[in-house]
């Protein structure tokens, strides 16, 4: 089976609703580097998840307000695009967008950034497809309504 190619650099942000977008800067620690100098690929995941969790409770739908709701997203499936490593001390911004949402599933897309004196340079991009299930049954589930009003979606 073929890979499907991944890339997200015609991607046009300011297309979409603010809503639907959050970013965080990020500084890359000696705990974040693996035995070659540079960022783990595991960080990265790590690094959308905490702009996705920061997103949702920016607009009042952390965990607890979902579950709550009857409805939580679980990881699907994660996509990353690895483009150039990031280094000890690097200043990162992490962005997300909810690109789409409709009945169970949304998909959110990702890019890593290195910020520096100059334009910022992508380090990676990253795209995560969830399911919404029930808390309580583990069953998939459209999501609440207000969650799509949240975020613009509705």
């Amino acid at each position: 089976m073929p890979r499907e190619e991944f890339t997200l650099g015609a991607l046009d942000w300011a297309a979409f609703p603010a809503l639907r977008q959050h970013e965080i800067t990020l500084t890359a620690t000696a705990a974040d580097l693996d035995d070659m100098g540079h960022v783990n690929n595991t960080v990265y995941l790590g690094w959308c998840e905490a702009v996705a969790r920061a997103h949702a409770a920016s607009q009042g739908m952390d965990t607890p307000a979902l579950m709550a709701l009857g409805a939580v997203p679980l990881a699907r499936q994660h996509t990353i695009r690895y483009l150039r490593p990031a280094l000890l001390g690097d200043s990162v911004r992490v962005r997300t967008l909810l690109l789409n949402h409709s009945g169970p599933r949304s998909t959110r897309v990702y890019t890593v950034d290195r910020l520096g004196s100059g334009e910022p340079e992508r380090l990676a991009e990253c795209r995560t497809d969830w399911v919404w299930v029930d808390p309580a049954t583990g069953r998939p589930k459209r999501a609440p309504v207000e969650v799509a009003r949240r975020f613009g979606l509705a």
